[in-house]
């Protein structure tokens, strides 16, 4: 049912003339009873959408789609991302959409707020982006709503009446997804929540899987868990970290909040310390690697590949069939582990 139907295919599955089912698609002309009613039995089994198509096609409005992008040369999370939009572009490549995607520096607020005012300059009819930093995203979606222009959100949640959509997990039942798991590793102990590079009071992602994770031990009855918030910074990471060890000897879980679980993991391969139990996110290969060694004990999934997919396709939808976009599309919070992690790498 995936096929894209054509006059001439309709014409022949009814049995019928071209010029008639045209008669019928654009409502235009006179149509005999029996003709009408064979062409909407066709219709209705190919689940066809003529009119808006072909409005589409007819105005040959060709609407233009920005997508931001961390640079996946910086932090190689975000490479899947461009496999899901080459998919949503390779899917729809038959209509009148222009799809360019921009890359900014995860690591930088300037060259997040620059490439925003290219995307402008665009005049784009609609955006699709991770507002990896609250306060200047809440800037740019400002400007973009003054232009009517949709905005899209993935990864990251934002609060905004300006945005249209949001596609990605629900990042406080992920936080607390992953303090189940170390509770049933652990039973008791120390554990410490990492957060790597990102500001977390500009970083609502980072601050809701906290938010999760402590919400889950703060409703257990037995208070035997010691929970302590470790922010790290490059390029002294490990540094930091391996004094930390140092200065807390009792450490027997590590909850880290974002795709670099792999700086903790290889600081724990590399010292003498007692088995320490690890939660990360994220299935980029320095990960997996530290998965397998069993250093790394489970993986969050996030699918980033479908959610920038959904996020494209939703906008392409929109315009194409006048389908609503939905406020919210959550995925499913996917946890791996070395017996299933090959399963979801492609």
């Amino acid at each position: 049912m995936n096929k894209k139907y054509t006059i001439k295919d309709i014409a022949q599955l009814a049995g019928v003339s071209k010029g008639t089912v045209d008669r019928v698609l654009h409502k235009r002309g006179k149509v005999s009873d029996d003709a009408l009613k064979k062409i909407n039995e066709v219709l209705d089994v190919i689940n066809y959408e003529p009119n808006l198509i072909a409005r589409n096609l007819k105005n040959n409005k060709v609407y233009r789609i920005c997508i931001l992008l961390p640079d996946p040369k910086i932090d190689p999370y975000w490479l899947p991302c461009i496999k899901g939009i080459e998919d949503a572009v390779q899917e729809f490549r038959a209509y009148n959409f222009a799809i360019e995607t921009f890359f900014f520096n995860p690591e930088g607020k300037k060259s997040f707020l620059k490439i925003n005012e290219t995307v402008l300059e665009k005049s784009p009819d609609a955006v699709l982006l991770p507002p990896l930093f609250h306060k200047e995203t809440l800037e740019v979606i400002k400007k973009y709503d003054e232009l009517n222009i949709i905005v899209n959100t993935f990864n990251n949640q934002v609060q905004s009446d300006s945005i249209k959509s949001f596609v990605g997990q629900d990042l406080f039942h992920s936080g607390r997804v992953a303090a189940k798991l170390l509770d049933l590793l652990l039973k008791k102990g120390q554990i410490a929540i990492i957060h790597i590079d990102e500001s977390i009071k500009n970083a609502i992602h980072m601050q809701e899987k906290e938010r999760g994770f402590r919400n889950y031990f703060s409703e257990k009855q037995n208070q035997d868990y010691n929970i302590t918030t470790l922010k790290l910074k490059n390029p002294n990471v490990e540094i930091n970290f391996n004094n930390f060890l140092n200065e807390n000897p009792d450490l027997s879980g590590i909850f880290i909040s974002t795709s670099k679980a792999y700086q903790i993991a290889k600081v724990i391969s590399e010292t003498k310390h007692k088995k320490i139990a690890v939660i990360g996110y994220d299935l980029i290969e320095n990960n997996v690697n530290y998965l397998n060694q069993g250093v790394i004990d489970f993986l969050i999934h996030q699918n980033q590949k479908r959610q920038t997919y959904l996020g494209v396709t939703s906008i392409i939808e929109f315009f194409l069939f006048d389908k609503q976009i939905p406020n919210t599309i959550l995925l499913p919070i996917d946890i791996v582990n070395s017996e299933n992690a090959s399963f979801y790498i492609e």
